[in-house]
């Protein structure tokens, strides 16, 4: 079994998250969930993103950062929509197993000048077609980022129009069958780079 890293979306730490580490750890995994909110978390994404925009993003990459630095290299990133930038971030700046990217992706050339895939490491994204905070072309970029670095990701899509489609305390999103399908997946991917 492997070590997670999992990094909340900007709504912070909430059922989906906690829900998310449980599964992991049933499956046998050591889960370290970062924080990067000291324990704030909000129910409306424009509350939250103004959160993140008053925060900033270079204070949140070091607040990732400093999540897993007690942890060995060789542990899987993963995050949920904002938190998946996070996630890739610490890959670039430490060695991990793999990423598992939820319901997010972000060109690399978003954090920071030079960044690089890391050398051949596997990841997965998983989002609904429908999802509104989608943007394809950051998709379609961070697969190019991946290729060019020697990596590979596969790419899950789920029908459906919920963001965090994974996360029961969200009614609206959430969508039972979509997420045991993820994590039938996701437990999978921790399994095969563990």
């Amino acid at each position: 079994m492997t070590t997670v890293a999992l990094f909340h979306s900007a709504l912070g730490v909430r059922p989906g998250i906690t829900d998310a580490a449980d599964r992991l750890r049933a499956a046998g995994h050591d889960v370290v969930v970062v924080d990067q909110y000291g324990g704030r978390s909000f129910d409306d994404y424009a509350e939250a993103g103004a959160h993140v925009e008053a925060v900033g993003f270079p204070a949140l990459m070091a607040t990732a950062l400093d999540g897993v630095a007690a942890l060995p290299d060789g542990f899987v990133a993963a995050g949920f929509s904002n938190g998946a930038g996070m996630a890739e971030y610490v890959a670039t700046r430490r060695r991990v197993a793999g990423l598992l990217l939820f319901s997010g992706a972000l060109p690399l050339a978003l954090l920071g000048d030079g960044v690089r895939w890391p050398a051949g490491v596997p990841a997965q994204l998983h989002h609904t077609t429908g999802d509104p905070l989608r943007r394809p072309e950051w998709t379609d970029q961070l697969l190019a980022d991946a290729r060019a670095g020697g990596g590979a990701v596969e790419v899950f899509e789920y029908p459906g129009t919920g963001h965090l489609f994974t996360d029961p305390g969200l009614p609206a999103e959430y969508d039972p069958e979509a997420a045991a399908l993820l994590w039938d997946r996701a437990l999978a991917f921790c399994r095969r780079v563990g």
